[in-house]
């Protein structure tokens, strides 16, 4: 009889698990229903994670990391039309993802908003993703060359509209939210090139 491999059954596990929460929410979905979409038994699926909150934190590294390989591929395709577009690109990027069929709005806000601070550690998964999302736009906000305090505010003004087309979508139900957002970004970039040196 083959050994089970412990990696394949994380990532089977992972991948249920993200699709499933993804879908119908956190708390609804308990560790039997992943386990029989994993098809991993009960007992292997606690001996790779020994509770909800281990597999919860792992579903939310693992879509972080996708979701900025992502926008930088994104990114990157479009980077040669200029800094600003490269900018604008990433709502481009949302319109993309905003369009798919299964589109449920962002897990991380969709988890803070179930769990908050009462499940510390996915709280400290959806930090980390947000903090990492907020170092992609400063990155691409340097390419502008705005003075240092201008490119701090406008960094922090483009993700809250991002985040706030991020919980506005999924209610809309339409990629428009992702394209609005970009006429805003587009406003405050040229508003913060405008401003006095």
């Amino acid at each position: 009889m083959a050994t089970p491999d412990p990696g394949s059954d994380r990532e089977a596990l992972v991948g249920a698990a993200s699709s499933l929460y993804y879908e119908h929410g956190i708390q609804a979905v308990g560790m039997d229903a992943v386990r029989a979409a994993a098809g991993v038994p009960l007992k292997r699926l606690y001996r790779t994670f020994r509770s909800k909150d281990d597999l919860i934190e792992a579903t939310l590294r693992e879509r972080d990391a996708a979701i900025l390989t992502s926008v930088r591929q994104y990114v990157d395709e479009r980077r040669p039309a200029g800094a600003e577009e490269a900018v604008l690109a990433v709502f481009d990027w949302m319109s993309s993802w905003f369009a798919e069929e299964t589109f449920r709005g962002c897990a991380f806000i969709n988890a803070f908003g179930e769990l908050g601070d009462d499940a510390p550690r996915v709280a400290t998964a959806v930090r980390d993703h947000k903090r990492a999302f907020r170092s992609a736009l400063a990155e691409l906000v340097s390419g502008l060359e705005l003075p240092p305090e201008r490119a701090e505010a406008l960094t922090e003004q483009l993700y809250i509209v991002a985040n706030g087309a991020m919980a506005t979508a999924p209610i809309t139900g339409s990629p428009q939210t992702a394209l609005d957002a970009k006429a805003i970004a587009r406003a405050l970039i040229a508003g913060a090139r405008r401003e006095p040196a």
